[in-house]
């Protein structure tokens, strides 16, 4: 009988715990914390942090890739979703579907803030290929300044597969806490003067100008880029069964059950993917550091722009919808609104914040299309 306890207490994951995997749970538990009780994009952090959780319980096997005879483990297969570069386009489908357009057809000259704030991509390339990472594993660690998820799993999977557990997590989690890292930078490049400004109403966007969008963008960025037509391809088609008014049914699908299941097995794969073993490790540190770096560069030039917009337009734009350059929709948005209404209660710039912010959207996806074209 005490030889039968002592093999069934060795079979536990309390006896095979590891002091790194207790580190991991502990660092899951926050982050669900931060998810559920502060609301950091809970649908995207929470399924990530349930994932990091399940990973590091030990003898669980989630992402055991089987032998021969032999099944593998469900997140294991999941994950292939990850590393074929399979789901990162299909988000982008959801995201054209659930994405008006409108705001940057109305005000086009803020496209030059989606793309001002791409520059922390190169910027973060240049430094991590001086720490040491090859021009690949650079590209994949730069483009975390775009705070696009699905793109950084996309470019990642092709240009650095054995880095995507910790590029995913930290694009997620940069994306989850935009609204703590984004108004201490907007702060720090604008005055109260300028935060205060009040924007004029946009112009009224027509059904044919919004459907002819994505036509004309895919065509014009396809025949530069053909390396982004996967991303850059499914947001617009995405857009366009939105737009169409034919395809409501489709764009529906695509907005909610499409979508929706995309992120539960993004999610769950993402935090599967940070082992403690791969997880805590300094390669892993530095890419984290310099993916905080990317985004910061990249919210700082967007308002930087913003500036210079406001210059040249004489006091018509105010900065602070420069922030949104980078493409967290529409959380980046958001902040922008939040940050202006604090400064003056009459602000009201959701809606010209969103033309930045679907604009990085198109510029990451872009970004990633060169990166892809340089170096895949």
């Amino acid at each position: 009988m005490t030889e039968l306890l002592v093999e069934f207490l060795k079979s536990t994951g309390y006896y095979n715990l590891q002091l790194n995997e207790v580190i991991m749970i502990i660092i899951a538990c926050v982050l669900l914390y931060l998810g559920i009780v502060k609301k950091y994009e809970p649908l995207l952090l929470v399924p990530i942090s349930f994932g990091v959780l399940l990973v590091n319980l030990p003898l669980g096997d989630l992402m055991d890739p089987g032998s021969a005879g032999e099944v593998g483990g469900l997140l294991y297969y999941l994950s292939l979703g990850l590393e074929l570069g399979i789901y990162p386009p299909l988000i982008f489908l959801g995201v054209g579907a659930m994405t008006d357009f409108g705001p940057l057809i109305a005000n086009p000259i803020t496209l030059l803030l989606g793309a001002a704030a791409q520059f922390g991509i190169f910027l973060t390339f240049v430094g991590a290929m001086l720490l040491g990472f090859t021009a690949p594993q650079s590209g994949a660690i730069g483009i975390i300044g775009g705070a696009d998820g699905p793109t950084a799993i996309f470019i990642s999977s092709r240009l650095a597969p054995e880095l995507l557990g910790s590029i995913a997590i930290a694009a997620y989690s940069y994306m989850a806490l935009v609204p703590i890292i984004q108004p201490p930078i907007m702060k720090l490049f604008t005055n109260k003067k300028e935060r205060q400004i009040i924007m004029e109403q946009l112009r009224p966007v027509s059904k044919t100008e919004k459907v002819l969008f994505p036509i004309i963008v895919i065509i014009l960025t396809g025949l530069l880029l053909p390396a982004a037509l996967p991303l850059l391809g499914m947001l617009m088609f995405g857009n366009l069964i939105r737009e169409t008014g034919v395809t409501e049914r489709l764009s529906k699908g695509a907005q909610n059950e499409l979508n929706n299941i995309v992120v539960i097995f993004l999610g769950l794969t993402v935090g599967a993917k940070a082992p403690a073993a791969y997880f805590l490790t300094q390669e892993t540190i530095m890419i984290v550091v310099l993916g905080l770096v990317a985004f910061a560069f990249g919210t700082a030039t967007g308002v930087l722009m913003g500036k210079l917009l406001n210059l040249i337009t004489k006091g018509k734009i105010n900065p602070l919808i420069g922030s949104a350059g980078v493409s967290a929709v529409p959380m980046a948005a958001r902040v922008s609104q939040s940050v202006g209404k604090a400064e003056n209660p009459n602000n009201y710039l959701l809606m010209h914040a969103m033309g930045p912010n679907v604009a990085g959207v198109i510029g990451s996806a872009v970004a990633a299309g060169i990166l892809l074209s340089i170096l895949g």
